[in-house]
């Protein structure tokens, strides 16, 4: 039946168009964000999923920031004890020369000089191995701790005071007079290389407990973006393909409301005019 009181047909294409333009929005939203859910009008419930994944995501990173600052100051520890070690073998060399009983005291006091400076360079390293205020190194320091994961655990970094061994050692190099002094002082150094080894023993197994932890925060992390992105991100490459697929299903359902629009008025032009009957 044609009716010029009610156009089915342009009605139809109307609530087509309409759902056409919807679909357009929604795809071209997509596209813009990158995300299929990029608020709570998208999907209220996968939203509200999506937000606490990235709240939970942000503790995640929280944990990281305190785990590599702790790593940082095992590093620095580290590399102060090291150079420590080293220096501590130059020493040794030079007690050694400096206990020999068949130099002249000017000669053994050249030995003792050179001694005296690698000593305060072995404090300078000491004192240098500050990381953010903190050295881990001084009878001062106490022991820190960072938090490991997001129930609240943590990993406590040790101290291990080296002054009363290095202050043995600097009293022993200034006493050197003769070969027995020099020969009391060289003894001196096992005692400050001792701690010092297991001072580079225990922060290495802190290190390693940190770096682990860290390898399984990244993983936990790495789960996380690809659950949250199977949620809410958007298919860029296929929404894509819909939008022009979109555009070309709205050309078409213009024309077949123009084509409907048209019969409508064709048929009241025939009543219109009679004699074309």
């Amino acid at each position: 039946m044609t009716s010029i009181n009610t156009n089915v047909g342009a009605m139809t294409a109307m609530s087509a168009l309409r759902a056409t333009d919807t679909r357009i929005n929604t795809t071209s939203k997509q596209l813009e964000t990158g995300f299929k859910v990029a608020d709570s009008f998208d999907d209220a419930s996968v939203f509200a999923v999506a937000q606490g994944i990235r709240s939970n995501f942000k503790a995640h990173v929280a944990v990281q920031s305190s785990l590599q600052q702790g790593l940082g100051l095992i590093d620095v520890s580290l590399a102060a004890l090291n150079g420590l070690m080293q220096l501590s073998e130059n020493l040794r060399a030079t007690l050694i020369k400096a206990s020999d009983g068949s130099l002249l005291a000017t000669q053994r006091d050249i030995y003792k000089s050179d001694a005296l400076a690698l000593y305060e360079q072995i404090a300078d390293i000491i004192n240098q191995g500050s990381y953010n205020g903190r050295n881990q190194l001084l009878t001062s320091s106490t022991t820190v701790q960072f938090v490991a994961d997001v129930a609240g655990r943590t990993v406590t970094v040790p101290t291990y005071s080296i002054e009363p061994a290095y202050a043995n050692l600097g009293t022993g190099i200034n006493a050197i007079t003769d070969s027995t002094t020099a020969t009391a002082a060289y003894g001196l150094i096992d005692p400050l290389t001792t701690t010092a080894s297991a001072s580079i023993a225990e922060f290495a197994t802190t290190r390693r407990q940190i770096t682990l932890q860290m390898s399984f925060n990244d993983s936990v992390m790495d789960a996380m973006k690809i659950g949250l992105g199977a949620l809410v991100d958007s298919d860029i490459s296929g929404n894509d393909a819909l939008l022009a697929s979109l555009a070309v299903q709205k050309q078409l359902t213009v024309s077949a409301l123009s084509i409907s629009n048209n019969r409508q008025a064709t048929l009241v032009a025939l009543y219109a005019n009679p004699e074309n009957s």
